[in-house]
């Protein structure tokens, strides 16, 4: 996940990089005799990853306009942090001062995307980005009385 505009540059050259990349390897095969299934296999998962950066690179400007995804389970709650604090303009640095750590935790979390926080953490993120929750527990179809 990209969480910053640093990162977001970086993944922004790489996809040029890997398109280059990726044409010049289609080049490359055809010209060692392969036929185009072949080609295919070959750049099959250069492919995957450049697909899998350029969801990402999409994800974040996303979010940097203020899209965000429905949080739908409580697992999901880290990344929803992380897009907000991204989306505020806020680095991790600042929100390490607003919550009295270090910014090494604050990296830390983020990097486990909250994975394992306690509520009273994931309430002091919120507080220190100015957010609060609002919680709308439903029963699932076909599993209520």
């Amino acid at each position: 996940m990209i969480k910053n505009e640093t990162a977001y540059q970086k993944a922004i050259g790489k996809l040029k990089q890997d398109k280059e990349f990726i044409a010049k390897e289609k080049l490359r095969f055809k010209e060692m005799g392969l036929n185009d299934e072949q080609i295919d296999m070959a750049i099959e998962p250069l492919l995957s990853f450049h697909e899998q950066l350029k969801e990402e690179v999409e994800y974040y400007e996303r979010i940097k306009r203020g899209s965000f995804n429905p949080i739908l389970k409580f697992t999901d709650i880290g990344k929803s942090l992380i897009a907000y604090r991204i989306y505020m303009n806020m680095t991790q640095s600042e929100l390490a001062r607003k919550l009295e750590v270090s910014e090494t935790q604050v990296s830390r979390d983020e990097r486990n995307e909250y994975y394992g926080a306690t509520t009273e953490k994931i309430e002091a993120v919120m507080s220190a980005m100015g957010m609060k929750a609002t919680i709308n527990i439903e029963v699932a179809p076909g599993l209520g009385a």
